[in-house]
């Protein structure tokens, strides 16, 4: 049976991991993730060590232009020290799932109290904003088809550290703001 569990309210991309998105109206899920999306990686221009927001907070403000090199002099002033931007090999630099889905629900939950530790619920780094139906809680989709306009995806898991849930995509497809969320 299907039902419609919500509506996407919002799509954001990523083309920089570590630093800020861009929203979207319409994105092509691949099996890697929403095109564009972790693309690049900062490094450390001396050492080639990855340089994440975890460590330099500053980068989640850094809002990418499309220029690797421009992006890299904005995070090298923001951070105070001398990076690079390596193009991801498969696309996306991803770490855990290929899509981040969370509702307006689980941020309405974190600014209740309900947040897992170590997780920012001002910016979760979603690439899918969700508003849910009556009594839907994604939490609960662990293990279970979605389908979302021309894509289709199945639930992994929930994150450790921030809200929401983490899907693969079984079947690639353009998704956009307003299309149902099909479970």
């Amino acid at each position: 049976m299907t039902t419609t569990a919500g509506r996407v309210a919002r799509i954001w991309v990523y083309p920089v991991k570590s630093l800020g998105g861009t929203a979207r109206d319409r994105v092509l899920l691949q099996a890697t993730g929403p095109e564009g999306d972790r693309a690049w990686t900062v490094v450390d221009a001396a050492t080639g060590e990855v340089v994440r927001a975890r460590t330099a907070p500053v980068m989640a403000g850094v809002q990418p232009t499309g220029n690797p090199d421009a992006d890299a002099r904005a995070v090298s002033a923001a951070t105070g020290r001398e990076v690079r931007l390596r193009a991801n090999p498969d696309g996306s630099g991803a770490d855990v799932a290929a899509v981040h889905l969370v509702s307006r629900q689980a941020i309405d939950r974190a600014a209740a109290g309900d947040v897992p530790e170590g997780c920012s619920a001002d910016d979760p780094r979603a690439n899918v904003l969700l508003d849910l139906a009556d009594g839907e809680d994604e939490r609960t989709w662990v293990g279970r088809s979605l389908r979302i306009g021309a894509a289709e995806l199945v639930v992994t898991r929930t994150p450790k550290h921030c809200l929401g849930v983490y899907a693969e995509v079984r079947q690639p497809g353009e998704i956009g703001v307003g299309d149902p969320v099909l479970l």
